[in-house]
């Protein structure tokens, strides 16, 4: 199984007293690319430099360096960087309001609901963007009491967000579109899970019970690929990983990843990454780091 690659994450961010847990992601990552996925805590994204392009449950926003997002709790979410280093933080946001926000709980119940969405970009210089800024600064150094800092500092955020009224509460055309969302969670992690066998579009498509053409129109409203562009981007990414982290050879890890044809899986991967699978080995090969600082 891979060891980023899940559409649901579930790993546990940080500590029970400090949910919070900070990623770096750069060139040389092997998950530099951001497959979809959602988790059910709350994610901020910092671009530090270059250009990222987040598609997050049907929309697309274009980051540049300053500028960072808010992925609210289950949210399908993927990237595509492009000469980019970014910054994640992932945090547990009902965890710190049962230990921390009792009260704010009671007052500001709507701002938690699953019925709000709160806005996904902020700028660079914006008062919320300032914010981020300074959280992922803090959650860096780890200067003596950061702590403090970085929780202050979340709730300082959702302060802001309130102050602005950066969040909308859902009509019933956007539920309907969360039902699709929630739908296509389920494809995601049966990719996941069966990616290395033989997956036809009728295949994903009686995951959900839907024909083939309403079910592509569906993926595609959410994911912006077709299902099966999408299956051969998830397989790519799990062959880098692969080839990034193990001695296999390509032709087991092609195997591996549901490519059962040697130049079909040469041909997709340098669609995907423009140059061959041994290039790719031997560019990022003892540059694997760890995601988290």
């Amino acid at each position: 199984m891979m060891r980023y690659l899940a559409s649901h994450e579930n790993t546990t961010r940080g500590t029970s007293d400090f949910p919070l847990e900070l990623y770096y992601v750069d060139m040389l990552h092997p998950r530099y690319e951001m497959p979809f996925h959602w988790h059910m805590e709350c994610e901020l994204l910092l671009v530090l430099q270059g250009e990222f392009t987040l598609l997050t449950d049907g929309q697309s926003y274009t980051l540049h360096p300053g500028n960072s997002a808010f992925l609210s709790s289950g949210a399908v979410h993927g990237g595509i960087p492009k000469d980019c280093v970014y910054e994640c933080l992932v945090f547990d946001l009902n965890h710190l309001i049962k230990n921390y926000g009792g009260l704010f709980q009671q007052k500001y119940a709507g701002l938690f609901s699953p019925e709000t969405q709160i806005n996904v970009l902020y700028p660079a210089g914006t008062p919320c963007g300032q914010i981020i800024s300074d959280l992922f600064a803090a959650m860096k150094d780890k200067n003596n009491g950061y702590e403090f800092f970085t929780i202050g500092m979340l709730w300082q955020l959702l302060g802001q967000i309130l102050r602005e009224h950066l969040f909308t509460v859902l009509t019933p055309s956007s539920r309907h579109f969360v039902q699709d969302s929630d739908q296509i969670k389920q494809v995601l992690d049966y990719i996941r899970r069966n990616y290395a066998s033989q997956l036809s579009l009728s295949d994903l498509a009686k995951v959900l019970q839907l024909s083939p053409e309403h079910f592509c129109r569906v993926f595609r409203s959410i994911i912006g690929k077709s299902p099966i562009d999408y299956l051969n981007y998830y397989r790519v990414e799990c062959a880098c990983e692969l080839l990034c982290t193990s001695s296999d050879s390509i032709t087991e890890i092609a195997y591996s990843c549901g490519f059962h044809d040697l130049s079909y899986f040469n041909r997709i991967f340098r669609r995907y990454k423009s140059i061959s699978p041994g290039r790719y080995r031997r560019q990022y090969i003892g540059s694997y780091k760890n995601l988290i600082y």
